[in-house]
């Protein structure tokens, strides 16, 4: 060997989970600064370069990550939907109605998840509204959460038609508009934000509503005692 060469050192190994940790890191500092400025100062009033400042990034990483406010606000609904737990809540739907099999259980637990989903969402939702009427970007958004909501309910509803759960002449496309009424943000705002329901209260109506709308109601036990009819008195008693 050339005594004249120097060792030729390894090439350091690109430490790819670090880097894509501390991308989700920055992208979570950024969705949760802006959500905060959003809620607090209202979103005309909000720019990228106070985003960027208090969450410690450039404008320009804002602008390729998310393309702008409407972008920003847009992830941040998504982050919202997934719930707070380790699996999203669009994947525990899918597992509760591919292992339940009782459909009012099915409906219980998505008036659970909606206590958990509701009050992550619905102020961003609140938020879209009021933009909405001053920003064509946020008009457009809008519309595009209204869709979305609309496709999974009516999806939700496609399951329970195929598994033979929905009451009789109740089609997949109603079943689903049914659905994304009591799903709306402007139900929650009447209810939880207006009038001061409990969240517990509010998933139980939420449940109880869509299993009176969507399902057959449940027939009496044939072996279940019959209730006794109190005997109407034909005479005054003596």
């Amino acid at each position: 060997m050339d005594p004249n060469m120097s060792a030729v050192k390894p090439k350091r190994r690109y430490d790819s989970v670090r880097r894509r940790e501390q991308a989700r890191q920055t992208r979570e500092a950024v969705l949760n600064t802006a959500q905060r400025l959003f809620l607090t100062n209202g979103f005309a009033t909000t720019t990228i370069a106070a985003i960027a400042q208090q969450a410690e990034v450039s404008v320009d990483t804002i602008y390729k990550s998310f393309g702008g406010k409407a972008g920003l606000v847009r992830a941040i609904s998504e982050h919202a939907l997934a719930g707070d737990q380790t699996v999203p809540a669009e994947t525990r739907s899918d597992a509760l109605q591919a292992s339940e099999h009782d459909p009012r259980a099915i409906i219980r637990g998505w008036g659970k998840l909606t206590t958990e989903i509701a009050p992550r969402v619905v102020p961003i939702l609140l938020l879209v509204r009021t933009a909405a009427g001053a920003d064509p970007e946020m008009a457009d958004l809008q519309s595009e959460l209204n869709a979305q909501r609309l496709e999974r309910m009516t999806r939700n509803a496609h399951n329970l038609a195929a598994a033979n759960h929905l009451r009789e002449n109740l089609s997949p496309k109603l079943a689903g508009e049914i659905m994304w009424t009591y799903s709306s943000p402007e139900l929650y705002e009447l209810l939880v934000l207006t009038r001061g329901w409990p969240l517990q209260r509010y998933g139980a109506f939420i449940a109880d509503a869509m299993i009176a709308q969507l399902l057959p109601p449940e027939t009496a036990s044939p072996t279940a005692t019959p209730r006794r009819r109190p005997q109407r008195l034909t005479h005054p008693p003596a």
